[in-house]
């Protein structure tokens, strides 16, 4: 909701929606009735009460209640974190925003680079990719669970909204759009060190990013690829145009990705590999970031490693995946 409301207003105060005519009040209007539509507590409440009607209808199916339970973390997961890590002078009142940010520096990418060329018109469809998340976990659960493919991905949802908060307290951290405010856009020069920010950790890593790369290893056949791996592409330009991320949070969300679908398909030694390489991520950059920052060369090969993992993993579901699943012996009289 922040994410939308905040485009909302970028849009007017910057004329892309400015005019003389009275439609300027009733236009606004409807961005305003657009963000209440879109605001993910309505989505995630619906959805919720919808889930629990289709599993009554149905007590012996297993699997529903599991949607349930998923969806209910993800429902109160904002409030999760606001009990445990998100208020001032609680017990992570420091940030590691700056740090963050000057490793996107030696990595040779900026946030705020990337993020430009996706304001103006780019910006509220982006901003409504970034919300929609909670209805796509639920049109992916329909549709693995439609396919009977092995494993869970509810699993893999309750595996990432479990362990994500563990990961955020590690490594505390908020977002450009916070830590910089209206200039995120136009960051100055910082140093990097902790910085007090009285706002809920939840960049490092990325979990919109480390989803959707579960949806893409989860993904069915030719045509649920391809919707993958475009709302993968969408998401990644979303969580950088809303300020919301920094580059480096990405590369760590898909091997976030990879451990939680892991957790979905019962692989739990390949699993806690997998977030083995996320912590490794956190604790050398929260302990160890002077390291990284000095040189850049190693801090690179790390990120390149690490999205080779995730490709190796991609590429080996799909050919399991691709792999008929054997037909019953039949049992001759």
């Amino acid at each position: 909701m922040r994410q939308l409301l905040r485009g909302l207003s970028n849009a007017t105060h910057t004329g892309e929606w400015h005019t003389t005519m009275p439609g300027t009040v009733r236009r606004e209007n409807n961005m305003r009735l657009i963000a209440l539509l879109l605001n993910p507590a309505i989505f995630g409440a619906l959805a919720l009460f919808l889930s629990l009607i289709w599993m009554l209808l149905d007590q012996k199916d297993k699997t529903r209640p599991l949607l349930v339970f998923a969806l209910v973390l993800n429902l109160f997961f904002g409030s999760l974190l606001n009990v445990f890590m998100g208020k001032e002078g609680g017990l992570l009142p420091w940030k590691y925003d700056h740090i963050l940010f000057v490793i996107d520096q030696a990595l040779g990418v900026s946030t705020a680079a990337l993020a430009a060329p996706l304001q103006g018109a780019w910006r509220i469809p982006l901003i409504v990719v970034y919300q929609f998340m909670v209805p796509m976990m639920i049109c992916w659960f329909l549709v693995t669970r439609h396919r009977k493919l092995r494993g869970s991905v509810v699993m893999a949802y309750v595996g990432e909204l479990v362990a994500g908060p563990l990961l955020y307290a590690v490594l505390p951290a908020c977002g450009p759009a916070y830590a910089f405010g209206a200039q995120w856009l136009h960051p100055p020069q910082v140093q990097a060190g902790i910085m007090r920010l009285a706002s809920m950790p939840n960049a490092f890593p990325s979990l919109h990013i480390a989803t959707a790369f579960v949806f893409v290893l989860f993904a069915p056949g030719k045509l649920w690829r391809a919707v993958a791996l475009s709302y993968l592409a969408a998401t990644g330009m979303a969580t950088l145009s809303t300020g919301e991320h920094y580059v480096i949070d990405l590369v760590a969300g898909l091997a976030f990705g990879c451990f939680a679908a892991n957790v979905g398909f019962g692989r739990y030694r390949i699993a806690f590999l997998y977030l083995g390489v996320v912590l490794s991520w956190s604790l050398t950059i929260r302990f160890a970031y002077g390291f990284l920052i000095a040189h850049p060369s190693l801090l690179r090969s790390f990120a390149l490693l690490t999205v080779g993992m995730a490709i190796v993993s991609l590429i080996s579901e799909w050919r399991v995946l691709a792999v008929p699943a054997p037909e019953p012996a039949t049992v001759l009289a």
